[in-house]
């Protein structure tokens, strides 16, 4: 048993590899760090130019992550929906999520 294991999976859901797991979470680890420095620019009263910057590679960076974790939804969890006859479903939901994240 690894220490991301849970057994509360959602069963539309293909797990991800522990490999997967750690490669997400170093990523977001990293934007955490990001923020830190933002936040540590304000509080340093820096020049807004260049905290908006930041703000941008965040944003840029979380997108990034996103869009990581999409293909791999369709790739993964898509594609088993439609195996098993429930793709129509997992599209739908696909859709609404794309939605939210393209705005």
């Amino acid at each position: 048993m690894n220490h991301y294991e849970d057994h509360h999976i959602d069963p539309k859901m293909v797990p991800r590899t522990e490999q997967e797991i750690e490669r997400i979470i170093k990523r977001l680890k990293r934007i955490e760090g990001q923020v830190r420095g933002v936040q540590k620019m304000v509080e340093d009263n820096r020049y807004c130019i260049d905290i908006l910057v930041q703000i941008s590679a965040i944003r840029a960076a979380l997108n990034q992550v996103g869009l990581q974790l999409l293909e791999r939804h369709v790739s993964h969890c898509v594609a088993k929906a439609i195996r098993e006859g429930s793709g129509d479903e997992s599209i739908r939901e696909l859709m609404d999520v794309m939605k939210q994240f393209s705005k």
